[in-house]
């Protein structure tokens, strides 16, 4: 069961406004006296806080015993404020845009609000990983360490160009009707889900048939199942999030740019790609850890593809995982 953080009127950087924010959440563990055994867990996309509890638990990487581990759920993913949740004015279509940085900076004030002075690593999978470069940014005194996996510091023009296909995948559908849809648009989403599926996975994935070990029969049970996953989900929300990842760069010109902001990092970093991602290749992630001050390149090797990261996929994947926060954390 999660719990939700008032904002109330929560600004954000573009200019616009959430009038009545809310940040779902949830703790695990407590918060030492120091205020300094927390670790934050940002969600991705489709995902929700309930989606890194693999990780989480007696024995496990993340051992509630010794960590207060605050797992957070983005704007836009139908827990936090999102299109379909919002107030009426900017329900739906009308909502505005919100930004990785709007994302940790509601981070900030719900940490700060549970008592928690530093946070000793940030970890996320994908559009978790976004966030946790934009955490190791902006507030950089207070985050010993980041562990992003299979993500990035911004979205390659590579990865924008894979997202405008499956937004327009959905957007095709007539009943999507420009966002003002009055049920849901099944085969735009569907479409949606399907096209996803090729992206997700690596080639090897596919031609070796590894499917199998992810209890798939065969290739059209993979496409079914993501069709019929994503028909579940509300359009706006999808598409809100999203735009929120294709406008992600923590390096803005306030900044002095992507190389500089990347060089101000001092959290200690452990940059992990999967070795098979179609859209966070493991070269892109290679010249952002050349950019920051002392940290690790440690790529995941893994034939699933981007799905590798995804907590609790599979036993060799979700070990290499968990070297690395022992490394982070100290044993």
């Amino acid at each position: 069961m999660h719990q939700e953080f008032a904002l109330g009127r929560f600004g954000l950087v573009s200019g616009l406004d959430l009038p009545d924010a809310t940040l779902a959440y949830r703790t695990y563990g407590k918060l030492n006296e120091a205020g300094d055994n927390c670790v934050l867990l940002p969600s991705y996309y489709t995902g929700t806080h309930a989606s890194y509890e693999p990780w989480i638990g007696p024995g496990r990487m993340l051992d509630p015993e010794r960590w207060f581990v605050v797992a957070v759920n983005m704007f836009g993913n139908g827990l936090s404020t999102s299109p379909a949740n919002a107030s009426p004015g900017i329900r739906g279509t009308d909502f505005p845009d919100v930004d990785i940085a709007d994302n940790v900076i509601a981070h900030h004030r719900l940490l700060t609000a549970l008592g928690v002075r530093h946070i000793r690593m940030v970890a996320g999978w994908s559009m978790g990983a976004l966030q946790a470069y934009e955490w190791a940014v902006r507030y950089p005194e207070m985050v010993y360490g980041i562990l992003p996996i299979a993500g990035a510091a911004r979205c390659s023009p590579h990865n924008f160009v894979f997202l405008e296909g499956v937004k327009s995948a959905l957007a095709a559908d007539q009943a999507y009707d420009g966002g003002r849809y009055s049920s849901p648009p099944v085969r735009g989403l569907r479409a949606f889900g399907t096209v996803y599926a090729g992206w997700a996975y690596s080639q090897e994935f596919f031609r070796d048939g590894i499917y199998r070990e992810l209890g798939y029969r065969d290739v059209d049970h993979v496409l079914d199942d993501w069709a019929d996953d994503h028909k579940h989900m509300d359009a706006n929300n999808l598409l809100t999030v999203l735009g929120t990842w294709q406008r992600a760069d923590v390096g803005s010109p306030a900044r002095g740019g992507f190389e500089t902001a990347l060089g101000r990092i001092r959290a200690r970093c452990i940059v992990m790609p999967g070795t098979s991602d179609l859209y966070f290749p493991a070269a892109d992630s290679r010249l952002e850890a050349d950019l920051i001050a002392g940290a690790e390149f440690r790529p995941l090797q893994s034939n699933l593809g981007h799905v590798a990261g995804r907590p609790g996929i599979r036993a060799a994947e979700s070990e290499q995982i968990a070297d690395a926060m022992r490394a982070l954390l100290g044993g």
